[in-house]
């Protein structure tokens, strides 16, 4: 075979094989263009939800709307993934098209309205939300949306009243019922409460405790103030108690605690206390919480504490411990807490078993001044009911058992009877 023979077969040879990579090119090429708009959608989804490849998803989404340009639920989509890749101005025209065409639908209020508020754009994601729950009055995702936008928006009131609307659809809701845990304190402008205590000792005392409070709660701008003025008769002995407590909210993920309260009745009372906890909310309905609080009477006692609480459906559950240090070893009580809720966020019943005392509890706090008595052993039991009358009047009952260890080796027990009203307005 001459030299002209061979570079013909080599060129030739070329020739074919680009022949066939171009078809085998135009065959992929127009495989991917008979792919209905629906199967494009589902590859970039799943690019998306499995992957996080937002690019190549939006380049797919965008190619199944050249296919169907009303197709409302790829639109969303679209506006979706501009929404988590930063382009808020891309979404909004996105939403919009569909809006043109599509009012009413759910889907698109919840996408939209989440994206302002993920933008902090409460008030146009107030407008929006608000649209849609005009067109969905039982939608669950859009009535939850509308109650943080509510508390972002600092109309704690309205937050409130979204939520027990939410709840009496959806009692089993555990976002809607964490959220109403957390507005629980300060879902109304005012409040009035007022409680009583009866303590009853069959060995370690010879009378009787008597302990009540009054108090009133003002919403402010970042959050409840309470005042409160507790009356108890111990040994025979008549004292007063004041106290402040404060809930500032701090973002949507923390807010805190803080208290002091002050007596010249020491012995009744300690004569200065004071708290703090940092709290946050944390994803899956759970909650968080760390912080101190003190008690002086002659010496000053600090005491550590720290939470874990979940919610779940119509549950509450928490986990606490006080941690108290001295010069020796560590002192710690422990407390497991549950409630059912039947209703909205005053209407349920509790449970609490715990061991130790409790900084707390103004029935046994005093003991903590007894040298090394809150160091005794003590287990306790204590049940309590909750109920709210047309909303803004709540009926509050609880009942507890304590066996403490008040000398080496002697126990007691201590029953504790208590009834209590709020009033919201």
């Amino acid at each position: 075979m001459s030299l002209t023979e061979i570079n013909y077969s080599l060129v030739l040879r070329g020739i074919l094989c680009l022949i066939v990579l171009f078809s085998l090119s135009t065959i992929k090429i127009s495989a991917q263009e008979t792919e209905s708009s629906d199967e494009l959608f589902i590859k970039a989804r799943k690019l998306a939800f499995d992957d996080k490849n937002y690019i190549k998803a939006i380049a797919l989404t965008k190619q199944a709307l050249i296919q169907s340009p009303d197709y409302a639920d790829i639109r969303i989509f679209l506006g979706r993934l501009y929404t988590w890749t930063d382009k808020p101005d891309s979404a909004r025209i996105e939403f919009k098209k569909v809006l043109e065409k599509n009012q009413g639908y759910e889907d698109l209020y919840l996408a939209y309205g989440s994206m302002e508020y993920w933008n902090k754009n409460p008030e146009e994601a107030f407008k929006i939300v608000s649209e849609g729950i005009r067109y969905n009055e039982k939608s669950e995702s859009l009535l939850l949306l509308g109650a943080k936008i509510f508390l972002d928006l600092k109309k704690f009131e309205e937050a409130n009243l979204t939520l027990r609307h939410l709840l009496k659809l959806y009692p089993n809701s555990t976002q809607a019922r964490a959220l109403a845990g957390t507005l629980g304190n300060i879902g109304s402008k005012n409040r009035i409460g007022f409680s009583y205590d009866y303590v009853y000792f069959d060995k370690q005392f010879d009378d009787p405790w008597h302990l009540g409070s009054i108090d009133y709660s003002r919403q402010t701008g970042i959050g409840p103030l309470t005042a409160r003025v507790n009356f108890a008769n111990r040994f025979k002995t008549n004292g007063t108690q004041l106290e402040l407590d404060f809930y500032p909210r701090i973002s949507n993920t923390f807010y805190a605690y803080m208290s002091g309260g002050y007596s010249g009745n020491v012995g009744v009372f300690p004569e200065y206390r004071a708290g703090f906890s940092l709290y946050a909310n944390l994803p899956s309905a759970f909650e968080a919480e760390a912080g101190f609080r003190m008690l002086s009477f002659n010496d000053q006692t600090w005491i550590y504490t720290a939470s874990l609480g979940k919610y779940h459906e119509n549950f509450w559950f928490n986990l606490r411990t006080f941690l108290s240090p001295s010069s020796n070893d560590i002192s710690q009580s422990v407390a497991f807490s549950t409630r059912y809720y039947f209703g909205g966020a005053n209407d349920f019943l509790s449970l609490v078993v715990g061991t130790g005392l409790s900084p707390d509890n103004p029935r046994n706090n005093l003991l903590y001044n007894n040298g090394n008595t809150y160091k005794l052993k003590s287990n306790n039991i204590s049940l309590g009911y909750r109920k709210s009358i047309k909303t803004t009047n709540i009926l509050i009952f609880k009942a507890s058992l304590e066996n403490q260890q008040y000398l080496p080796d002697t126990r007691g027990n201590q029953l504790e009877l208590g009834i209590g009203y709020m009033k919201l307005f």
